[in-house]
């Protein structure tokens, strides 16, 4: 009797120990889930969602031609690998104490923004070894709220969490929010042009203000064989610098605006500027038949206020220019040192002696 009295005390406390040990397993499980915020493996982020209360929204996405923002425009690389990084050195610092806590739920709940991670993930995965069944799936959801008091940490929450943490990089004196922007502008790439010569098919370069010296470029083949025409008559010029067409048609590798200025400039005098007489226009055809077209307008020195004395000098800035991109959709400042050697008169190119 006093035998099975034994047994059956050992079996009741075996599982008190083992419903113990779940619990607490699942308790910790719990409380390491709602403080991941990190991504280990960012080769295998395939997308990244940010949004915010303001309805401002972005979607970048991994291609096999890069970055992509919002199904549309060309993401900033730079921006990109800094975002991959933060989030891959993100680290908890300490999870918000209970005299601010509702102090930092308030404020994430209206002004925090929201972070979906999405990543290429495998159905079965045996001891990291055997992968099969590829495919996309979500993998984390948080929000990034404001800087702590000394701009040292982020406060951070993960989806379906109770309890926001701090969240900082280690090494690094600052704070994350800005990383996680939400605004489509913030992402976009500068490039304005970047083929190469084996990608292009035509470029035409439109002088409005020298009719004569309006061009287009054919290429006709690899071989270094060009067909150049002048646009205000159509005619084919046959006597051109072999040499300077070529460096022409690869300076296209890699163009770059300055500035955007969609949201800097009043929008009123941006209109005007837009409905001005542009100075030139280029129109860029790739062997995909894709078309990049920037319509180029003059920049006065008025533009940021140079004193009087100077404006009666020089009225237009030689510097630099605006120009519209994108399909119209971007406004920007560019640099006539970056584009100079794009914007040559057709006189140039041409041998003396040339047929006109």
């Amino acid at each position: 009797m006093k035998k099975n009295r034994t047994v059956w005390i050992v079996v009741v406390v075996l599982i008190v120990i083992a419903i113990a040990v779940v619990t607490g397993n699942h308790y910790s499980t719990l409380k390491k889930q709602e403080s991941d915020f990190s991504v280990r493996d960012t080769a295998s982020v395939t997308k990244i969602f940010i949004a915010d209360k303001q309805l401002n929204e972005v979607t970048l996405q991994r291609t096999k031609k890069g970055w992509i923002l919002n199904g549309k425009y060309k993401a900033n690389q730079k921006l990109i690998d800094m975002l991959l990084g933060t989030m891959k050195k993100m680290r908890v610092k300490a999870p918000v104490s209970l005299a601010e806590y509702n102090n930092v739920v308030e404020r994430m709940a209206a002004t925090a923004k929201k972070v979906e991670v999405y990543q290429e993930v495998y159905r079965i995965d045996l001891f990291n070894k055997i992968k099969l069944f590829k495919h996309e799936k979500l993998t984390k959801v948080f929000y990034v709220g404001g800087a702590t008091a000394n701009n040292l940490g982020t406060y951070m929450l993960i989806e379906g969490a109770e309890t926001p943490y701090i969240v900082f990089i280690p090494s690094f004196r600052g704070f994350l929010y800005p990383r996680f922007s939400p605004e489509p502008d913030d992402w976009k790439s500068h490039t304005v042009f970047n083929k190469k010569l084996a990608d292009i098919k035509s470029v035409e370069v439109v002088f409005h203000r020298d009719s004569m010296n309006s061009f287009r470029v054919d290429v006709v083949d690899a071989l270094g064989n060009y067909k150049l025409t002048r646009l205000i008559d159509n005619r084919e010029i046959t006597r051109y610098d072999t040499l300077k067409l070529l460096n022409f048609l690869t300076s296209f590798r890699d163009l770059r605006y300055e500035t955007r200025m969609n949201k800097i400039m009043n929008p009123v005098k941006m209109d005007s500027i837009i409905h001005s007489p542009p100075l030139y226009e280029i129109t860029l055809v790739d062997r995909n038949k894709d078309t990049t077209y920037v319509r180029m307008f003059e920049k006065k020195k008025t533009e940021y206020n140079i004193p009087d004395l100077q404006i009666a000098l020089v009225p237009v800035d030689h510097d630099r220019f605006f120009a519209l991109i994108n399909g119209g959709e971007d406004f920007v400042l560019m640099q006539y040192f970056v584009f100079d050697k794009v914007l040559k008169p057709l006189s140039y190119y041409e041998n003396s002696g040339a047929k006109r």
